[in-house]
């Protein structure tokens, strides 16, 4: 099997790794942020070593836009995937099987291990993940130092049902979609199908 040996520190030779790694197909959303973070390190690392030239080591230091740059994303990305290293494991699982998205993951992710335990409770007496809206909410809670599980609870609980409660379509909006034969009734049945046909698909590909 034919192979290239280079010499590299142990900061190049993360930084290598993670460039190949995050640039794979199917990459879970714990993959890519551990590989940030993996990768953020090492370049603090190896810019923390002053340059022959450079009066200060500070002047060595790229920001985390730039970092961001060069691993094609933006400097809020790099952030966000990074804060999601934060997550209790139980947390960041239901992010990979797409249970909680990465919007939402964002805000939870600011929370306490400590709170991030009482919100798996409170997902689990509500059957609910976060909404987005709730999410944010759980967030500026932590922050004021407010947030209980009672708290957590009564969001899941109350406010999601509001949010869930009913979502319609015209049938003058989904008309051009379908056959002039087709009744509403089956209109209705036909995307049902597709909708059951598109979550085994992403469930194969997780599963990949």
């Amino acid at each position: 099997m034919p192979v290239i040996i280079r010499d590299l520190s142990d900061e190049e030779a993360v930084a290598e790794m993670v460039d190949g790694n995050v640039q794979r197909e199917n990459v879970l959303p714990s993959e890519r942020a551990w590989a940030y973070r993996m990768y953020l390190e090492a370049d603090k690392k190896r810019a923390g070593r002053p340059a022959k030239n450079s009066p200060k080591i500070s002047a060595n230091f790229r920001s985390d836009d730039e970092i961001g740059k060069s691993l094609g994303i933006s400097g809020d990305t790099l952030r966000n995937y990074i804060q999601l290293t934060e997550l209790r494991q139980e947390l960041m699982d239901k992010v990979d099987a797409q249970e909680i998205g990465l919007s939402i993951a964002y805000q939870i992710a600011a929370l306490t291990k400590d709170e991030q335990m009482l919100l798996l409770d409170a997902m689990e007496y509500s059957q609910n993940t976060p909404s987005l809206s709730q999410a944010q909410r759980l967030k500026k809670a932590s922050k004021e130092g407010t947030l209980s599980l009672e708290t957590m609870r009564d969001v899941l609980s109350k406010e999601k049902k509001a949010e869930t409660e009913k979502l319609t379509f015209s049938t003058d909006a989904i008309r051009k979609y379908f056959p002039r034969s087709y009744t509403p009734k089956r209109m209705q049945e036909t995307i049902i199908k597709l909708l059951e046909a598109w979550q085994k698909k992403r469930q194969r590909n997780h599963e990949l």
